[in-house]
C-alpha cells in the first residue's frame, strides 16, 4: 500500500461543538498519537480524507504536511456518522518507516466451490502484522472447485510477503459443505410446520 500526502492543521478548539465547526468547514477532527509523544488534535481536508479511505481502504499510511514537517501516520479509526454516512472523527496512529503494525485486513473470497456445496464464511477479516507501508488492501481466498467437506482455517491462508498472523491459526475461516437436496429442504420446512402447530 502506497503513502499518500495529506495537509494537516493544528487544532486548538475542543470538545463537540468545536467538532462541529471543524466539520461545518470542511475538516475532519482527528487525533494523532504513538511512540510516547502527547497526542496531537488535527483537522484534515474531509473530502481527500474521504477519497483516501475509499481508495486505499481504512488502513491507509498518510504522510502528514503538518506545521513544516511531515509525519508518517497510519489511520487506525475511522468513526463514521450511524445516519448521515460522513466521517465524524479519524485516529491515526504515528508510524515509522520499516516499523511493524498489526491491523485489520478484509479477506476476500474468490472462485466457484465444487458444484453441490454450501459454502459458509466464519471470518470476514483478519489480524496480521505487517511492515507500515506494506499492508495488502486485502487478503484473497480462491475457493474455486474446493470440495464438500473441506475447512480452510487461518493457517491455511497465503498471506503476503514479511507479513505474520496474529488471527489464532486454528480459527475457521471458510467451511464448504454438501448443499441439501430439495427433499431434505421439504423435510425440514415440513417439521417446522409441524413445531408451530403443536406450539399453537
Amino acid at each position: 500500500m502506497s503513502e499518500v500526502r495529506l495537509a494537516a492543521e493544528q487544532r486548538t478548539e475542543f470538545g463537540k461543538g468545536a467538532a462541529r465547526r471543524t466539520r461545518r468547514a470542511g475538516k475532519i477532527p482527528a487525533v494523532l498519537y504513538g511512540h510516547g509523544s502527547d497526542p496531537k488534535h488535527l483537522a484534515l481536508p474531509a473530502l481527500e480524507f474521504a477519497r483516501v479511505v475509499r481508495e486505499h481502504g481504512q488502513n491507509a499510511v498518510l504522510t502528514l504536511a503538518l506545521d513544516g514537517e511531515n509525519e508518517l501516520a497510519l489511520t487506525k479509526t475511522v468513526t463514521t456518522h450511524p445516519i448521515k454516512n460522513y466521517i465524524e472523527h479519524v485516529d491515526l496512529l504515528l508510524v515509522q518507516r520499516g516499523e511493524k503494525v498489526t491491523v485489520e485486513v478484509p479477506l476476500v473470497i474468490s472462485g466457484e466451490p465444487a458444484s453441490g456445496t454450501l459454502v459458509t464464511q466464519d471470518l470476514t477479516t483478519i489480524q496480521i502484522e505487517a511492515e507500515a507501508l506494506h499492508i495488502p488492501d486485502q487478503i484473497e481466498l480462491s475457493i474455486a472447485g474446493v470440495a464438500a467437506g473441506t475447512q480452510i482455517h487461518a493457517s491455511d491462508l497465503n498471506l503476503p510477503s514479511g507479513a505474520v498472523l496474529v488471527t489464532d491459526a486454528e480459527a475457521l475461516v471458510v467451511a464448504v459443505n454438501e448443499a441439501p437436496s430439495a427433499s431434505q429442504l421439504e423435510g425440514e420446512e415440513t417439521a417446522s410446520s409441524v413445531e408451530a402447530t403443536e406450539e399453537s
